[in-house]
């Protein structure tokens, strides 16, 4: 906006500032709509953040009026001003400030809708996925029931029929996958911004289970339809093959008898022709007969124990044997072919050919090795070696026919005196060269024989290590799937996981509870990842190889563990911090309760502390709980220090909301959090928890009267500014009680009942020291605020022993001799019915008029004289001391904090016209005190007094000087020159009296300080300090400045020691003697050693006494420090400028007391008055101004005339106007009278 334009409207700025501040946060509250994801199909996810969306809504609602009155402000400054552009700002801003209102409302309307549906599809994808996995887990039952396949006609029919119902039922099912996946595209389509990991995880894995379901029950279906069609070809296949045998046979037999017969060469090589041919069937109907042979074995142990199976059996055992015998005759019949053409080359052509193929075999069974690294791998080896060994079994029977003929023929020719294998190049008989061809077929016949069992032994070994192979490598895959499978579901919940940011707080434990739980189920998951790594070893490359598919699919494994582990413990760690940050546990919700340039802070032990960034300073108190101790500053005017400290509490209670606290919703709270154990300590969390159960109440009650994280973070600095000033984050719970009883909104006796009940056993009765901790724990409250000496200091002793003398020093006292002492109440607690009075005071508005501020009607207080008629006096007036003419301080008053009945003004004009004839020196012989008195001196030892009680010395006994106190703390120091101030103000007749003139004013409790050092010392009042805080830094300087003299001394002795050590060492050296070791370690080795033992032992002790007052002189600076702090605010308070005002010709003084926990107010003897009860005050009278003793019997008369109009009237309130008079004319006689007396 234009600098002109602000100049000219000087209003703007204020509105700026105001558009500028709700813009801001509807832009902030927009952005957050728009990032806050949910997790779809969640439904307590939604279900958050549909709470979440409905609190910004209201949050929005509340904030209606600010913009109602920004528009307001618009149009009123529209309407101030006739400039034209700022009438055009103006209203260009309110127009864009009302569609940004309506945007974000509208986006926060159409998200709720959003979320509303989105929790309706959600749970109807829910209920369909809980049906599509019913049915699969239906599905997956029935595969696992399915039997292995029967063949059997009447068995392959009914898993036929079976498997028909269940593809029926399978249809059906398919209704329900279809239902769930389409309600999940839906949801992936509609919320596509949200987070759909969740609903796309689930729905992945329905479908690909429905797949693989679909996939077995399609393959079991082939397999029923290949069995069935295998049962119904192989009758057929095996008649068949039966036939051909049959004919083989026929053949055979033919050739086998033409082989034996003579024949020609022409013949031998037609018949040759006819056994290849025979050969050629044979070969090609092998793999018919395995085939044949493998679908009988199954179909016998299908139809085991059955007469079919017995006739099968047969029939195939036949079926072997003449296949058999086939392929011998067929073997034979080469044979004899052979033989009959050349028996001898045929032979050893033969056996180079076995040779020549065993070789081959060899070399392909070496080929196959080595051992494949994966299942797949191993079983297409195990395939392959399969088809080897059949092989090996059709060629088994050629090679022992040609191993048999060489033995047969090698029998029919020996060899002898042969020994060279060739033929020599001259000619040979027919008889040598016969040699030699036998022994060439002898060496190639054992070769085959060898190379045959070598090929054998071999195959036997690879197929064992290959079922080996398979037996490892068959757990391993197995070992694997189970992890992948479990990871996988481990994966699909930890993708479920929403950023720990976008979790409410309040579910933060639910969420680490589940992860925890999950935890603890997947443990058994590690001892599967190790399973799989022990199978994966086992695998070593000099054995077995593992694949790189295998290795990877390990290690992935492994990774993946590694990540979910990793995972869950950061989700655990998370969760556990924000848990600790935000939960209900933490005191995050507190943060709130400062604004900027505050910084709530926690220290170790869990004690907020407050940093100001400003001025880059801490604290321990909170912003506004020193600001409210600033305020209570304003109460220091008030001359009687119960009324001033009751009135402090009371607005402290405000301040604190515990007005609003009912004393059974404190007990609920209490007992909810389990507060039984009154001696136990409880920390700040605990105390923190308490409160917040307190004020959610509260807030619930009355919604716009507290601040939750406000009043839980002030209460609690309350309370450790009473009992744990030192931070030690621990209070004990009676403490804790009684400062959340003492405030909270009770009658009276119902809060003594209870504190009573805190410290009486279970019989009902209390001893003194039970009674000593709770009046202990109850002075603390005022001796919080500095008015503690006034209600008898902090030593609680002579309370109890009033109390137990009350009861006629009984051991214990029950709760009614209890109650009946409260109800005189005592010094040490009148504060508290104080406090309750002034609570009842505040509405109170009496029918009357204060006879010294004319204020009408009297709000308050009022307070009644009984010396004069109708005269009255607010409490305004009466708490500064104000008094109109010819009223004293000390004449009787009555109090009322409620108004008056007619009973009580009758009443209390008979008690004026009966005072009206008693003189001052009556009254001054005749004090009343609406308290019951405690004597403050100690007469014997302490009970159990806490550590800042000091000793009093007894009254008769009164020092002429300062007397020595110990260095206890700050507090019991003050306290103890205040209580002595007390002391001289009880016995001020004797001592004032002494040191005062009798027409002097002794109204400034600064004056009462100055001649309580006068008497101390017996010096001039000019030289003494003026504040307690003045004496306290003279005593500090006397003792700092002995410590120091003590410090100076020891640090010369030690020099002059280390000076005669150094002596004695230098004519130990003279001498030629050894060095002498260090002080600690010397022994004595010279005759003077008894003396060097004496001054080492004096050293060391000189040492260790120096040691200990250099620590306490350490901890006497720290406490000075502490000192010069609370004397520097003391003295801001004690020495601030008097402001004196001129009331009736009398003069004024605003007593000062500290706020601070220093206990160092000045006591005011106050007399506490009932409602029924005269007294006078404590205070001195505030005398007026000398009369004139030479008044005359005539003035008397004509004022007594003058009181007698002849216009009467005859209500009561007239008759309190004469009666008035009348008193003021008795008065002025009696005192006229009197001091004629004086001066005869």
């Amino acid at each position: 906006m234009p600098s002109s334009v602000l100049l000219e409207v000087p209003a703007l700025a204020d509105f700026n500032k105001a558009w500028a501040e709700l813009t801001d946060w509807l832009s902030r509250l927009d952005r957050d709509i728009e990032s806050q994801r949910v997790l779809v199909g969640d439904l307590d996810d939604i279900n958050d953040m549909i709470i979440k969306q409905k609190a910004i809504l209201q949050d929005l609602e509340q904030r209606r009026p600010q913009l109602d009155e920004l528009i307001t402000a618009a149009q009123n400054l529209k309407n101030k001003t006739s400039n034209q552009e700022a009438r055009t700002i103006i209203t260009d801003r309110i127009e864009k400030i009302q569609s940004q209102w309506d945007e974000v409302h509208g986006h926060l309307q159409s998200r709720r809708q959003q979320l509303h549906e989105m929790l309706k599809d959600s749970t109807q994808w829910l209920e369909a996925k809980q049906e599509a996995e019913q049915v699969l887990e239906q599905a997956k039952a029935k595969l696992e029931s399915w039997k292995e396949i029967s063949y059997t006609v009447e068995a392959l029919k009914k898993q036929n029929m079976e498997l028909k119902q269940f593809t029926k039922e399978i249809r059906q099912w398919q209704i329900n996958v279809d239902v769930a996946n389409d309600m999940a595209l839906k949801l992936l389509r509609d919320y596509s911004a949200d987070d759909t990991r969740k609903v796309k995880l689930m729905t992945d894995n329905i479908n690909a289970t429905w797949t693989a379901i679909n996939r077995r029950v399609c393959e079991r279906e082939a397999a029923l339809e290949s069995a069935l069609r295998m049962l119904q070809q192989f009758y057929l296949d095996l008649e068949k093959f039966l036939t051909w045998l049959t004919e083989a046979e026929t053949t055979a037999n033919v050739l086998q008898d033409a082989t034996h017969k003579e024949k020609d060469a022409k013949m031998a090589r037609e018949l040759m022709k006819q056994w290849q041919e025979l050969q050629a069937e044979i070969d090609a109907h092998t793999d018919i007969f395995h085939s044949l042979d493998e679908n009988g074995q199954k179909i016998l142990r299908s139809l085991e124990g059955s007469e079919d199976a017995a006739l099968l059996q047969r029939r195939l055992d036949n079926m072997n044997l003449r296949w058999s015998d086939l392929r011998k005759k067929s073997l034979n019949i080469r044979s004899h072919l052979e033989a009959s053409t050349d028996q001898w080359k045929r032979l050893h052509l033969s056996l180079q050919e076995l040779l020549a193929w065993l070789q081959l075999k060899e070399d392909e069974l070496k080929q196959q090795a080595p051992i494949g690294g994966d299942l797949p791998t191993v079983q297409k080896q195990n395939d392959i070696h399969r088809t080897f060994k059949r092989e090996l079994k059709t060629k088994e029977p050629v090679i022992r026919s040609a191993l048999e003929t060489v033995r047969i023929l090698l029998a029919e020719q020996p060899v002898e005196g042969l020994e060279k294998l060739y033929p020599e190049p001259r000619e040979l008989p027919p008889e040598e060269r016969a040699h030699n061809v036998t022994k060439l077929l002898q060496r190639q016949a054992d070769e085959v024989r060898t190379e045959w069992d070598k090929l054998n032994q071999q195959s036997a070994d690879w197929q064992k290590k290959i079922d080996d192979a398979l037996e490892r490598l068959q757990a391993l895959q197995e070992a694997m799937d189970e992890v992948d499978l479990k990871l996988r579901q481990a994966e699909v919940f930890k993708g479920s996981w929403q950023p720990v940011g976008d979790l409410l707080i309040d579910s933060l434990q639910d969420h680490l509870e589940k992860v925890k739980v999950y935890r603890a189920e997947i443990v058994p998951l590690k001892e599967k990842v190790h399973h799989v790594n022990e199978l994966s070893h086992r695998f070593t490359p000099s054995d077995i190889q593992l694949s790189q598919y295998n290795l990877s699919c390990v290690e992935d494994l492994n990774t993946r563990w590694k990540v979910l582990q990793v995972a869950i413990d950061e989700r655990i760690r998370q969760l556990q911090e924000a848990h600790r940050d935000f939960g209900p546990t933490s005191q995050h919700f507190l943060t709130t309760s400062v604004q900027g340039p505050w910084e709530r802070a926690i220290s170790p032990n869990k004690v907020p502390y407050y940093i100001n960034h400003e001025t880059q300073t801490t604290c321990w108190d909170h912003p506004k709980m020193t600001e409210l101790y600033q305020s209570l500053a304003d109460l220091n005017n008030v001359r009687f220090s119960a009324y001033r400290t009751a009135m402090k509490l009371r607005r402290l209670q405000k301040a604190l909301c515990l007005d609003l606290l009912s004393l059974s919703a404190a007990c609920d709270a209490l007992d909810q959090h389990n507060l039984k154990q009154n001696d136990q300590p409880m920390d700040i969390l605990q105390i923190i928890n308490c409160l917040t159960t307190i004020y959610d109440r509260l807030e619930q009650e009355h919604n716009n009267l507290v601040n939750v994280p406000l009043c839980v973070d002030m209460c609690l600095n309350w309370l450790l500014n009473v009992y744990d000033t030192g931070r030690t984050g621990r209070i004990r719970v009676l403490s804790f009680k009684t400062g959340v009883v003492s405030l909270c909104k009770a009658h009276l006796e119902d809060k003594y009942r209870y504190l009573f009940k805190q410290v009486a056993s279970s019989t009902g009765f209390c001893d003194q020291r039970r009674l000593g901790l709770l009046l202990h724990d109850s002075i603390q409250i005022p001796r919080q605020l500095g008015e503690v000496a006034s209600f008898g200091g902090s030593n609680i002793e002579p309370s109890v022993r009033s109390c137990f003398q009350f009861a006629n020093n009984k051991p214990e006292i029950e709760a009614a001799l209890f109650l009946d002492w409260m109800r005189l109440e005592p010094q040490s607690m009148v504060w508290l019915p104080v406090l309750h009075r002034v609570a009842a005071a505040e509405t109170a508005k009496h029918q009357a008029k204060c006879n010294i501020c004319k204020e009408c009607p009297i709000i308050g207080f009022r307070y009644r004289s009984l010396k004069h008629f109708n005269y009255d006096i607010c409490q305004s007036c009466f708490f500064s001391g104000r008094v109109a003419k010819g009223h004293k301080m000390h004449y009787p008053m009555v109090e009322y904090c409620t108004p008056t009945t007619s009973g009580e003004d009758v009443r209390d004009f008979a008690k004026v016209l009966k005072n009206k004839f008693r003189t001052k020196r009556y009254f001054a012989k005749h004090p009343r005190m609406g308290y019951l008195p405690v004597q403050t001196v100690l007469e014997g030892d302490n009970m159990e007094t806490p550590v800042t009680l000091i000793n009093f010395w007894p009254v008769d006994s009164a020092p002429a000087s300062s007397p020595q106190l110990s260095h206890d703390d700050t507090h019991s120091r003050i306290e103890h020159y205040a209580s002595r101030l007390a002391e001289m103000e009880n016995t001020n007749g004797s001592y004032l009296n002494d040191s005062i003139s009798p027409n002097e004013s002794i109204d400034d409790e600064h004056l009462l300080i100055q001649h309580y050092c006068q008497s101390l010392n017996q010096e001039s009042p000019l030289s003494q300090p003026r504040s307690p805080a003045q004496i306290l830094i003279s005593l500090e300087s006397e003792e700092r400045g002995e410590l120091e003299r003590i410090l100076a001394d020891l640090e010369e002795e030690n020099r002059n020691l280390q000076a005669e050590y150094d002596h004695l060492k230098q004519q130990h050296d003279r001498k030629g003697l050894s060095p002498l070791p260090s002080p600690p370690e010397m022994m004595p080795v010279s005759p003077q050693s008894p003396r060097d033992a004496e001054l080492i032992a004096e050293a060391k002790l000189l040492r260790q006494h120096k040691g200990r007052l250099e620590a306490r002189m350490q901890i006497l600076e720290d406490h000075n420090k502490q000192l010069e702090s609370q004397l520097h605010r003391l003295r801001q308070l004690l020495e601030q400028p008097q402001a004196d005002a001129k009331v009736n010709g009398t003069t004024l003084s605003s007593p000062s007391a500290s706020l601070q926990r220093s206990d160092s107010s000045q006591p005011m003897l106050l007399r506490v008055v009932g409602s029924q009860t005269s007294e006078t005050m404590g205070e001195d009278e505030l005398l007026s101004p000398p009369q004139d003793t030479s008044t005359g019997l005539e003035e008397v008369m004509e004022q007594l005339n003058n009181s007698f109009p002849s216009s009467r009237g005859h209500n009561v309130g007239s008759l309190f106007h004469m009666a008035d008079d009348l008193g003021r004319a008795m008065e002025t006689l009696v005192t006229v009278m009197t001091d004629d007396k004086v001066l005869e």
